[in-house]
């Protein structure tokens, strides 16, 4: 019997307007229900909530509204507009201008040394002979790296070693973890070594651990893993052949090095500018109690960004560890301050005082070609939180570190200007410490800083400190203004109905959902800030405000603080970027009233808000946020703070700290010697292998195996949703195998006919997707995205996991790399593939079907532009006589996974749950704040 024709499906632009109706919303107020988890073997949590409750003073928004300000937000076209430049590709860019002095930058033509490897390998006796020398062979080198880099420490390894007769076995140079260490320590070539100072402060001595700062610009500049990707002048990048449009990404590109470089050259012909970049941060390592260590590390800007922000690729170099004293011995509060602000720049004095001379001189040095320049090491940027950055500027605390903005006047617009502060006067103000104390509190006092001795940077050569602090995304942004943003939020709203909208939002790779709401965490991380960024636009569109104030004030600052945190991310930027950059800060500042009409706030004087106006000045002078940003430096503490603390037996622990951490150094640059000598030892003039590797791989990646290997058709409709599975494919078939046909009805009437000759079919239950940078840059790694697919099932304790099946973008027509154009969302209900005998048998020999199809279902196309108040485009199922539109698609059409955020009107529905969200609610938000790459493509 022929199958009935199959009006569900969507084949193009077959159908009428009709056919994509939609169902009334329902915006009734139900019952509690339980919540659920959003892992893929997570149990539903059952736990009481409290239950919905009308706000009398609210009335819900109306549909469509416009918010009474929005002309004031950055138009969609307009931010398309600035961003189409990034698909130039800077690195490979034309237009592009260098700096006009042609010595700048040039090698010493009658110096040079023998290149990096090749000079390391001639300081072992035995190097040529033995590729593994100081050690006898592969097993004995792989035994040592692992024991220092994986091992579980020197008691363990040494009992290892006791075992009878195993060194031997092995073949093994060293019988215990002493003689490991001896090896390590005599016969590796040494690193910059630590060394242990006293800082005397008030009567008091402390210890100092540090490095030669000459010596550690000199391992990072000479790395010959670095060798190829150095950058030894300043450049200016245009995205149009006019130089109209300028491009600002890596430090090189920025003005503050143009400018040096400029100042320099004039003094010095023939300088290569190597940008110093300090960061310091204390931290705890222990679990329990509260031992501290304050490392501070450096990195140079002539390495590339991307390389930077990688701790595998050792870009960043542990300069050395601070005192953590609290100075308890000094009772008075003011007293104490002072001191611990004198000690911490007596300390930087110490470590950086090299660099006076050789800034102003230059000092030769051999990148790891041997090529030989005269370097001009500059201190350029200081990292650090805020009160990083108050130590450092010796400025007073709730102000700003960089302007000299009153505190009073902290929360004003994007056009209240204050200039930077004068680093002239206030230098005059330090040169007076021999007038006296008195003269000297009162100068530095009418400077506007803390009496200080003798700050680190005031005799560093072309630096200005009050210029060099620079943007702080993870403290300023993350952990300052949004984390107030969700305080304000909760505030406006109440606690149960954001908690029960957080509980309720479907599943995604990309999101954390918190099943327990948000208004309860506490000492929220920046992480879990970062994830509340992305949905929480999304969740309170819908809620109405009290009193019947009008929500479009809030939603449009809310939105503007999040164009704005995402923005200031880019990789790329532009004079137009940064342009809308503060333009959505300026927004924001138009709408913030609101918060004060519904008395959450009183003013908005905090210095983090205050410090957004200072992102676009310091994204042109020195490139882009990531070139900067906490986010690294804190993930160095891991390795060169915390593991290295645990490695200690808790005595004179600084001491072991350092050995441990100089024999780890040695153990990872050995090890990249031994790759060189086994790939070849490539000559110096081969400088291609040196390039940095980043992970490049297909853009869908699906397992070798499928996740089940035979699954009835039946459970497919039943268990997968997948109720029109069979027409679907027929249609598919029909359509495939005769590709002149112009309308659906022609492949359903062929269709009917097709007979399906299979009972089964394996089945995938996830997509793992690695896009490309959304900005179009080749030099970056790709970034997973993940779609699940998979039915209800029971985990091991025999406890039911609901169902889940995620939403994507799929290609329906020219889609280009940014925007909805050409591209439409749907469900996946199931991933499979087809046997060779079901191929031969349904298709014909002209066409063969790709390797895996998916069944999704349809939603309704995006709009010309999306929502006029908060810009999300709104969407809902694609239907035809009540049913949901489906079709058989290649999965390569699916370009990544999607969030949507349900439509629910003032309150949500409280038997609605994470897992069953996408099938009730009838309206979604397409959510663009998913991650940056997201917001590049749907917003």
């Amino acid at each position: 019997m022929p199958a009935p024709l199959f009006v569900g499906d969507f084949f193009g632009d077959n159908y009428a307007e009709e056919d994509f109706e939609t169902l009334a919303m329902d915006d009734g107020v139900l019952p509690p229900d339980s919540d659920s988890d959003n892992c893929d073997d997570f149990n539903q949590e059952q736990g009481w909530e409290e239950p919905a409750a009308p706000n009398p003073s609210c009335s819900p928004s109306p549909e469509g509204e416009v918010f009474d300000n929005n002309e004031d937000i950055p138009s969609v076209e307009e931010r398309r507009t600035a961003e189409a430049r990034f698909l130039m590709k800077p690195t490979v860019l034309t237009f592009c201008d260098v700096f006009p002095q042609s010595t700048a930058g040039a090698p010493i033509p009658t110096a040079s040394e023998m290149p990096g490897y090749a000079g390391y390998k001639d300081q072992f006796v035995d190097g040529e002979a033995n590729i593994w020398a100081p050690f006898t062979s592969k097993l004995d080198w792989e035994m040592a790296r692992w024991a220092k880099l994986r091992g579980p420490g020197s008691t363990a390894l040494t009992e290892l070693l006791k075992l009878e007769g195993l060194p031997d076995l092995l073949g093994l140079s060293y019988k215990n973890a002493t003689e490991l260490n001896k090896i390590i320590d005599k016969q590796l070539p040494s690193r910059p070594c630590f060394q242990r100072k006293e800082i005397v402060i008030a009567g008091e001595a402390y210890d100092v651990y540090f490095r030669d700062i000459i010596a550690c610009i000199k391992v990072l500049y000479g790395d010959p893993q670095f060798t190829g990707v150095l950058v030894f002048t300043p450049e200016r990048h245009y995205a149009n052949p006019d130089m109209g449009v300028r491009l600002y990404h890596d430090m090189h590109t920025g003005k503050w090095w143009w400018e040096t470089q400029k100042i320099v050259e004039q003094k010095t012909p023939g300088a290569t500018v190597i940008p110093i970049i300090l960061s310091s941060d204390k931290t705890l390592v222990t679990l329990f109690g509260n031992k501290t260590a304050y490392p501070i590390y450096m990195t140079i800007g002539t390495l590339p960004k991307e390389i930077r922000h990688k701790p595998s690729r050792h870009g960043q170099i542990l300069l050395g560890y601070l005192p953590t004293t609290r100075l308890q011995q000094i009772t008075n509060n003011a007293s104490r301050r002072h001191a611990a602000a004198n000690l911490f720049h007596a300390c930087l004095s110490r470590i950086v005082g090299p660099l006076k001379e050789a800034g102003v001189s230059g000092i030769y040095m051999a990148s790891g070609d041997g090529i030989v320049c005269r370097c001009h090491p500059i201190f350029a940027n200081y990292v650090g939180d805020y009160p990083e950055q108050l130590l450092v500027t010796l400025v007073k605390n709730g102000e700003c570190p960089t302007c000299e903005a009153p505190h009073d006047e902290l929360g004003k617009d994007c056009n209240t200007q204050h200039p930077l502060r004068n680093l002239d006067n206030i230098l005059d103000a330090l040169a007076s410490v021999s007038q006296g104390s008195t003269v000297f509190a009162r100068n530095c006092r009418d400077a506007g800083i803390k009496p200080v001795y003798c700050p680190f940077w005031e005799d560093l050569p072309y630096a200005n400190v009050y210029r060099a602090i620079t943007p702080d995304i993870l403290h300023e942004l993350y952990q300052g203004v949004i984390k107030h943003m969700v305080s304000w939020i909760i505030q406006a709203y109440g606690a149960a109905e954001i908690d029960a909208q957080c509980r309720r939002l479907p599943p995604n790779h990309n999101i954390r959902l918190f099943f327990k709401g948000i208004s309860t965490l506490s000492c929220v991380t920046g992480r879990e800030h970062d994830q509340m960024c992305r949905f929480i636009l999304g969740i309170i569109i819908d809620i109405p405000l009290p009193n019947n104030l009008a929500p479009g004030r809030l939603i449009c600052a809310v939105h503007a603080l999040l164009d704005f945190l995402y923005i200031s991310q880019y990789p790329i930027h532009s004079t137009e970027t940064l342009s809308v950059l503060d333009e959505s800060l300026q927004t924001f500042h138009d709408n913030k009233s609101i918060f004060v009409d519904l008395g959450i706030r009183s003013d908005y004087n905090f210095p983090k808000l205050h410090k957004a106006k200072h992102y676009k000045l310091a994204i042109e002078a020195f490139g882009t946020t990531d070139n900067y940003n906490t986010e690294y430096t804190e993930r160095l503490h891991i390795d060169l703070a915390k593991d290295a603390y645990r490695s200690t037996n808790h005595k004179d622990e600084f001491t072991q700290m350092t050995i441990w951490l100089e024999r780890r150094e040695k153990i990872f640059f050995h090890d990249r010697f031994i790759q060189w000598r086994i790939a070849g030892e490539p000559p110096p003039a081969d400088t291609s292998w040196h390039a940095p590797q980043f992970a490049h791989r297909p853009h869908i990646q699906m397992t070798i195996h499928p996740s089940v290997r035979a699954v009835p058709l039946t459970s497919i409709m039943s268990k997968y949703g997948a109720t029109f599975f069979k027409p679907a494919l027929a249609r598919y078939v029909a359509h495939m195998n005769n590709p002149s046909l112009t309308t659906a009805v022609q492949v359903e009437r062929i269709a009917q006919d097709i007979d399906l000759p299979f009972n089964t079919i394996p089945v995938y239950h996830n997509i793992k997707f690695w896009n490309t940078d959304a900005q179009g840059r080749e030099e970056t790694s790709d970034l997973l995205d993940s779609v699940h697919i998979k039915p209800s099932r029971s985990d091991n304790r025999g406890k039911g996991v609901p169902a889940r099946f995620d939403t994507v973008l799929v290609k329906d027509g020219d889609g280009g790399h940014a925007g909805v154009s050409g591209y439409r969302i749907a469900q996946v209900r199931v991933v499979f593939t087809l046997s060779d005998r079901a191929v031969s048998s349904l298709f014909t020999s002209t066409f063969h079907p790709p390797k895996h199809l998916a069944y999704v279902e349809w939603f309704t196309p995006f709009k010309n532009a999306p929502e006029p108040n908060h810009h999300m485009y709104k969407i809902s199922r694609s239907l035809s006589g009540g049913e949901r539109i489906a079709s058989i698609i290649p999965v390569s059409d699916i370009r990544r996974s999607v969030h949507l955020i349900p439509k629910c009107g003032a309150v949500i529905p409280r038997e609605w749950t994470s897992a069953t969200v996408l099938d009730t609610s009838t309206y979604f938000f397409v959510n663009p704040f998913l991650d940056r790459h997201s917001y590049l493509t749907v917003h």
